[in-house]
């Protein structure tokens, strides 16, 4: 078997005519690969050179590279080749390109097209949102009218992975987020000799706003990526494609079970997670402050009015509903493809935790004078 072999003519011209022969494989050209380049990058950039390749008897990607990288990353002006090869070198330049670099905005006109597209795609997002949670709202009628269509398992399964699931790590983090609370109030409680105010700071503090909030980021990072990675591994499968061409509802089997069953289970792991801060909290004072339990339980619900769970529990259904629509809205917007996975799957995460932060801002003004020991 012949191997790689270089041969070039000097026109009368001044130009060159270089006929490439033999094998240009890998197993051919792995010991004159430095020999063979040199060779040809004397002549890669020449216009006026012909590039004979009738004669290659075998051409696979690592010869095709090494005439692609002489030749300048793109093919010459003269080139005879067998269609085959040319073919070869096709691929090549369609798969060999560089990213295009971004310019920084070089003017007022380039910052503002620059914002133009942001506010263009965030205006996309919030109809894309609006028009999701519309289908949900017809979904809920359409179930008021037809009851045997609810999806009872997908609600069911959903309740499962996303409430009884996340029972072990909410209750985890809701128990040392008490301690730490508790530890860090006694320490400044006893500088003023307002042991028994603790009680005060750890219901408000816990039932009121931190047991929510800590459980819908919880679950945002939990069971709302994973929503958004399962529909968007269905688009990239195309079967959401193929339950619309049966003429399944996407929204009625994939979006309203998982909707519905965050709102129910938040709550519930709100009021859970809830519990065991609060214990939490009660162990971590008895330590630090010497408050003895049967003192806790009493002053707690005088501390705490009613008033205070019953809105941690009405957060723990907003934000279930929020954290749910976030993860099916990019999950639906996934494109056939694992970049576009994994972007949207960290997006949903992101844009649900700074939902459920706006959606408690407005809790917080909303109720300001409700609950309030006064």
């Amino acid at each position: 078997m012949a191997g790689p072999l270089v041969q070039i003519v000097r026109r009368d011209d001044g130009g060159h005519n270089i006929s490439l022969t033999g094998r240009w494989t890998l197993a051919a050209i792995a010991d004159e690969a430095e020999l063979l380049a040199g060779q040809l990058a004397a002549h890669g950039g020449e216009e006026e050179a012909t590039w004979d390749c009738t004669g290659i008897e075998a051409l696979d990607s690592a010869g095709a590279m090494l005439l692609w990288r002489a030749w300048g990353r793109a093919l010459p002006g003269l080139l005879l080749g067998n269609p085959e090869h040319l073919r070869v070198f096709e691929r090549i330049g369609k798969a060999d390109h560089e990213p295009a670099a971004v310019d920084e905005p070089g003017s007022p006109l380039d910052l503002l097209i620059v914002i133009g597209q942001a506010a263009i795609g965030f205006w996309r997002h919030i109809v894309d949102f609006v028009a999701l949670l519309g289908q949900v709202v017809l979904d809920i009628g359409h179930l008021f009218r037809h009851p045997k269509d609810i999806p009872r398992r997908e609600i069911s399964a959903n309740l499962f992975k996303s409430g009884v699931r996340a029972m072990p790590v909410t209750a985890l983090v809701g128990f040392l987020i008490g301690v730490v609370l508790s530890y860090l109030s006694a320490l400044q409680l006893k500088q003023f000799g307002a042991d028994a105010f603790i009680v005060n700071i750890l219901g408000m503090g816990i039932v009121r706003e931190l047991g929510p909030v800590l459980v819908a980021l919880l679950v945002a990072g939990r069971s709302g990526s994973a929503m958004t990675a399962q529909l968007g591994v269905m688009r990239v499968t195309e079967e959401i494609d193929a339950l619309a061409t049966m003429g399944v509802s996407r929204s009625l089997r994939l979006v309203f079970p998982k909707v519905l069953a965050l709102a129910l289970a938040m709550p519930l792991l709100v009021l859970w997670t809830t519990a065991i801060a609060l214990i939490g909290g009660m162990i971590s004072a008895q330590l630090q402050l010497d408050i003895s339990y049967g003192f806790f339980f009493q002053t707690l619900p005088r501390a705490v009015p009613a008033a205070n769970l019953w809105i941690g529990l009405a957060k723990g259904v907003v934000f279930g509903i929020i954290v749910a629509l976030v993860a099916c809205h990019f999950g639906l917007r996934v494109r056939p493809n694992t970049e576009s996975l994994s972007a949207n799957t960290t997006a949903s995460v992101v844009s649900a935790i700074t939902m459920v932060i706006l959606a408690d801002s407005v809790f917080a003004i909303l109720t300001r004078d409700i609950g309030i020991p006064k």
